[in-house]
């Protein structure tokens, strides 16, 4: 019997953790036993309060799937950005994506999200910043600043949230200025110099005037090697592009932010606070490391200008970390010389003013103002050859402006607790690319898409206390969209003359409106206390993805609108707080009924002849799963937390013209099992010095990049073991901290654009190697 080395690493880092967990359970009873004296603080299971339902509330008593994560758990998990934050939360997926996708995040949760990037689509998975609502995937991988908690609402949250949280939202907050005079830097060194700053600080400034300000700049080189393939290949008739020994184009996957957010805090009365915020952000670095899974073209297209009679193949696949992309794309026939930087490019500011105003002890009104605006530039060689196959560059400059109030109150002495508001968003987007597909009959295109969007809301939500054990909590909303497409298609470059095959696109306009773009969602949800610290509920919940129109037609005839996804889910749940807060046990059960699923036709004969990649609702689905979690403090300073999810996706209905797709596939990013386990130990030391060791595991099964379920989309499952080592002196003013993540170096995929059944090439974007990195903290 053989046992695979990744079967191996999975065997030891599964007795790493236990064995870990017992020597610090070993150590923390060995150190109250011998030190008597010593007087530990026992956090226990300390509460989380989230504002999911409107109002403060711990998140034990909110009925909810929610995940709450505190700033300073996701410092010890050595977690820096939002993509990290799924590895512990169950049945959740969050990936940066690939080049061909640029600086956008592909979400899920419970088996429903969205991955591609074109604003023509809404994110399955909604995502706020300090109760702003941020309406794309594009520049979604937030660098986790300065954070009071993260909240990952689990199901459709179509009154909570309103429009595209229909399988979750995920909510960030940062910490308010309080005017404590305090602040900290960290500094951090790490593999391929990786270099790190980031720091806040609390001002008061007068009575009732307050300041915050948090910002970070992080450098690191990549981690996929560009190699010069006629540097390593003599002879191959390509032009060779550099002279350096090592035959080194670049590294791929590299980072290069800076972000700041500043913020200030107004209290002109007892009953009137103002939070006004402002955040900048700007990346320029590589793009994403991606090596070549598929090298396999067979077209009857001249994908070779330098006429060396090289087949697209696998002498182009390079290694697990490395690649043979060139960024140009020489002239041939009609063909113009097209060539691309291989970076990303991101800048993006925003500012939302919040006001709070209580009217009298049992009301209060909230309103919540933001403008938001970005311009990214990404491009990707996609074939990662020296062949002229696949390029691409990508602007997508955006902006939207949103507005919205509540009105919280109380009634019958503190019976019912209600909100009641709007919502109005009104966002402008660009979807402008030049595109270069040489393996296609399609001419090499200019495309500068506006897409023109705005939706109107209102809700209400009401929570009755019955009895002091029995509450029930309703809501329902009203939602009303519209959506205005524009297709350009243009020569690149200014040149003139019609366009072949696509010209007749240009100018065309699509429309999403009417009925179609209204909806009404509901949530009917009770719960009941057995105890003060054991609470069930039952719920019954709806959400939606909002519609729009099919982004890449191939003629005026496929400019057509599709309608939103509906799902409606049925949820139990439990969540308990035992031996006086020392073991946290949480877990729901789920079923949805997910419709008119957006799919691709292909082809599409009764709308016209020819090539067809029309996005219609074309399918139905029902959803099944669990999941669990635990937190637990077995000794004062010991802590364990562990999750454990399923997810069952099962296709009831295809429309048979979407022709790639079968009843027993399952959609992107959605892996059937995951499981976590992470503890960590204070050890304390004479002098009040301490340290703090903690390992983490998460593990995934396999899923698929693509609806289309081929073995050229299949991510296999893997487990990654993240470590650190904390040292703080004895007035807790300074860290001292080692990280080392993915300690034991096992290869993984993270994503994979798979384009092997149209253009025969499939990438891999893989996750980073090992890396360790040193960071010394200082609070003043």
């Amino acid at each position: 019997m053989f046992t695979s080395r990744n079967s191996i690493r999975k065997r030891k880092a599964i007795l790493l953790t236990g064995a870990m967990t017992a020597v610090l359970a070993g150590t923390a009873a060995h150190a109250q036993a011998d030190e008597p004296g010593v007087s530990r603080q026992s956090t226990g299971n300390q509460p989380i309060i989230v504002t999911a339902q409107f109002r403060e509330q711990d998140v034990q008593d909110t009925p909810l799937a929610i995940t709450a994560i505190s700033g300073d758990m996701l410092a010890a998990r050595s977690q820096s950005d939002i993509s990290q934050i799924a590895g512990q939360a169950p049945n959740v997926s969050l990936r940066p994506q690939a080049g061909t996708f640029g600086p956008a995040l592909a979400a899920s949760i419970r088996g429903i999200g969205q991955y591609d990037f074109n604003t023509a689509f809404e994110p399955g998975v909604g995502v706020y910043v300090d109760d702003v609502y941020y309406p794309t995937l594009t520049g979604s991988v937030f660098d986790l600043l300065d954070l009071d908690r993260v909240e990952i609402l689990r199901g459709p949250q179509g009154t909570l949230a309103g429009r595209n949280s229909i399988g979750g939202a995920i909510r960030l907050y940062s910490r308010r200025p309080e005017g404590s005079n305090s602040g900290s830097m960290t500094v951090t060194y790490g593999s391929r110099d990786r270099m790190e700053i980031r720091g806040s600080m609390d001002l008061g400034i007068l009575p009732g005037v307050n300041f915050r300000m948090a910002g970070v700049a992080k450098e690191q080189d990549g981690y996929v090697d560009r190699l010069d393939y006629a540097c390593l290949n003599p002879g191959s008739g390509f032009p060779q592009l550099t002279t350096n020994s090592n035959c080194r184009l670049g590294r791929d996957g590299g980072v290069g932010t800076m972000a700041f957010r500043g913020q200030l805090g107004l209290e002109p009365s007892d009953n009137l606070t103002i939070t006004i915020i402002g955040d900048y952000t700007h990346e320029d670095h590589t793009t994403a490391g991606q090596v070549l899974r598929i090298a396999n073209y067979t077209g009857p297209f001249d994908i070779d200008p330098y006429n060396t009679g090289t087949p697209f193949d696998s002498r182009f696949i390079c290694g697990r970390y490395c690649n043979y992309a060139t960024l140009i794309d020489e002239a041939e026939g009609t063909r113009p010389l097209v060539l691309a930087d291989n970076r990303v490019t991101f800048e993006g500011f925003g500012f939302s003013g919040h006001v709070d105003l209580e009217l009298s002890d049992a009301l209060a009104l909230q309103s919540i103002t933001s403008y938001r605006e970005f311009d990214t530039q990404f491009s990707t060689d996609n074939d990662l050859s020296p062949l002229a196959h696949s390029l691409g560059t990508n602007f997508l400059p955006f902006w939207a402006f949103s507005q919205e109030i509540r009105l919280n109150g109380q009634l019958f002495n503190e019976v019912v607790d209600f909100t009641l508001g709007g919502f109005y968003m009104d966002q402008r987007s660009y979807v402008e690319t030049i595109q270069d597909l040489r393996y296609s009959p399609l001419p090499t295109f200019y495309q500068n898409d506006p897409v023109n969007a705005d939706s109107k809301a209102a809700f209400a939500h009401a929570s009755i206390h019955a009895t002091d054990a029995l509450t029930f909590n309703l809501g329902i909303r009203y939602t009303d969209e519209h959506k205005d497409y524009t297709f350009v298609r243009l020569p690149p470059f200014g040149g003139a003359g019609p366009l072949p095959i696509l010209g007749p696109l240009n100018g065309v306009t699509g429309v999403y409106d009417g009925p179609q773009s209204t909806r009404f969602d509901y949530r009917a949800n009770v719960s009941y206390e057995f105890t003060p610290d054991i609470m069930a509920y039952a719920q019954i919940s709806t959400g939606f993805k909002g519609g729009g129109i099919s982004p890449r037609p191939f003629n005026a005839a496929q400019v057509l609108p599709f309608a939103p996804e509906t799902l409606t889910a049925y949820e139990l749940g439990i969540k308990t707080d035992l031996l006086n807060r020392r073991l946290r046990l949480n877990a729901a059960v789920f079923l949805s009924d997910y419709n008119d699923l957006l799919l691709t036709l292909n082809p599409c004969p009764q709308i016209s002849p020819g090539p067809c990649a029309l996005q219609t609702n074309a399918g139905s689905a029902t959803i099944t799963g669990f999941e669990l979690e635990m937190n637990a403090e077995p000794a004062d300073g010991l802590l364990i937390d562990a999750a454990l999810s399923y997810v069952d996706f099962d296709y009831d209905t295809i429309n048979p013209l979407a022709s790639s797709i079968q009843l027993d596939f399952v959609p992107p990013y959605t892996p059937k099992w995951k499981w976590s386990i992470g503890t960590q130990y204070e050890i304390p030391f004479g002098n009040g010095d301490s340290l703090t060791p903690r390992i983490d595991l998460t593990y995934q099964s396999e899923m698929y990049s693509n609806p289309t379920n081929a073995p050229s989309s299949l991510i296999e499952s893997y487990t990654l073991v993240n470590a650190r080592l904390t040292y703080t002196n004895e007035d807790a003013d300074v860290d001292v901290s080692l990280q080392v993540t993915n300690l034991f170096d096992e290869y993984h995929i993270l994503t994979v654009f798979d384009q092997s059944a149209s253009a025969g090439y499939a990438i891999n974007q893989p996750g980073r190697p090992r890396e360790w990195a040193i960071s010394v903290t200082k609070r003043f």
